[in-house]
């Protein structure tokens, strides 16, 4: 038996207290007087060792394996203060009950054939949603679409090892038998559907971590206000005297529902003072860290000799956008292109004008096609497994003409497929996996 608080730390009007095991019975009887009628809410009194009671609250009884976990289930739901709590918590460790580990019940769920992997890691996702369409894409891998998704690739993948492989065993009838043609075709299709697959798990992918975007640049040219202007609120304090940001500011913002991780960061400069040189050096750090330099300039001066030695640099893997700030002081139009060294985009943080257009640049940059439905939150395992398969459907058409190198290549794309759903996977990657997730789930 497990036991675990499943409601968030602090104090709340409700708390629960989630058990699960084999037989719950005799902890029930002894905790609530009686076993509730399944599935039915009931209120109880919890009782202390000593008779005394523990709180006055509501129990749910789900009896296995119709239940989360596929065992016994019981809520216990009581006051939500961290006292109470933890002393109903303790009465079910006297009753036998041990504390359970991280994502526990959820893998309890997986191993009892209650979900699968990517539903697993979908309850995981779910709670930790940061924006609404990420809450929607975490509900469709938890309601089993893409798991239902990467088992029809499966399936078609299955029935053409089915015919690949018939040859190998009948090598009399000829491969023309089975229509070549015909299976080139499906082949080809099957990896363009997988392929496809990778894409839209991709896009979904954004969804959970975001973009990282550094604002990075020279005293007083305006990222500061460039931040205040893109979250929409002021974050960070802006004044005339350069060196004003001596440390980072963090910000997650929303654009179409995909988080960007913005950060401020203090203006890079030679300077003496301890504390400003501090902050340049966690500048760097976040620049080695990001997804997205928006290196900010004063479009006063244009790209100074200054702004080309940060350029110098730059990782060269960081893709960069070069925002000329302070067009309202000349009268310029906002504009946003892309060139040669990557993206130059023309605004007014003061007046918020061409701001927008920095806003779709940032969206291009991460690939994002707005209003997508039919993106998977997929996990960076699903995308390695996803393109595993994509590579072996291409070697086996390389080999095609080759029956028994082509049947193995369709083996290696189908086994990267099942560690998806957790068909095939590994003991120390579910305890990897399940590491993650909070006590209670």
């Amino acid at each position: 038996m497990i036991a675990a608080i499943s409601t968030a730390p602090g104090r709340a009007g409700i708390g629960v207290v989630r058990v699960s095991g084999r037989n719950l019975a005799p902890l029930a009887s002894r905790l609530l007087g009686t076993l509730p009628k399944p599935r039915h809410a009931t209120r109880v009194i919890f009782g202390a060792a000593d008779g005394k009671p523990i709180d006055d609250g509501l129990v749910l009884f789900f009896s296995g394996p119709a239940s989360y976990t596929g065992e016994d289930v019981l809520e216990l739901q009581g006051h939500g203060g961290p006292v109470v709590l933890q002393m109903l918590l303790r009465r079910c460790v006297e009753l036998g009950a041990r504390l359970a580990e991280p994502g526990e019940f959820s893998r309890r769920a997986f191993l009892n054939d209650k979900i699968d992997l990517v539903q697993a890691e979908g309850v995981a996702d779910l709670i930790d949603a940061a924006t609404e369409a990420a809450a929607r894409c975490a509900m469709r891998s938890l309601r089993g679409e893409f798991s239902d998704h990467v088992e029809g690739l499966a399936k078609q993948l299955l029935e053409l090892r089915v015919l690949v492989e018939a040859s190998l065993d009948f090598p009399e009838e000829e491969l023309d038998v089975l229509d070549r043609e015909n299976v080139r075709t499906r082949l080809r299709r099957l990896y363009e559907q997988v392929a496809g697959s990778e894409a839209r798990g991709r896009q979904g992918s954004l969804l959970r971590s975001g973009l990282q975007v550094v604002l990075a640049g020279r005293p007083n040219v305006g990222k500061s206000s460039l931040l205040n202007c893109i979250a929409g609120e002021d974050l960070a304090i802006v004044t005339e005297i350069p060196g004003t940001t001596r440390d980072i500011v963090r910000q997650t913002i929303q654009i179409e529902g995909v988080p960007m991780n913005v950060i401020d960061t203090a203006g890079l400069r030679d300077t003496k003072d301890k504390v400003e040189a501090l902050g340049i050096a966690r500048t760097w750090e976040a620049i080695r860290r990001a997804d997205v330099l928006l290196l900010v300039v004063d479009e006063l001066t244009g790209v100074t000799a200054e702004d080309k030695l940060v350029c110098g640099g730059l990782p060269e893997k960081l893709k960069r956008v070069t925002v000329f700030n302070k067009i309202d002081m000349l009268g310029i139009a906002p504009s946003a292109k892309k060139t040669g060294d990557g993206w130059h985009v023309r605004l007014s943080a003061r007046s918020g004008e061409g701001v927008d257009g920095l806003r779709r640049v940032l969206l291009k940059i991460a690939g994002w096609e707005s209003g997508a439905e039919d993106m998977f939150m997929a996990r960076e395992r699903h995308l390695t497994a996803l393109k595993g398969a994509g590579e072996a459907l291409q070697r086996g058409a390389q080999v095609f003409e080759q029956g028994e190198l082509l049947a193995e290549e369709l083996r290696l794309a189908q086994e990267e497929l099942n560690t998806i759903t957790g068909e095939f996977t590994a003991d120390d990657l579910l305890g990897v996996i399940f590491g993650k997730f909070c006590i209670g789930k």
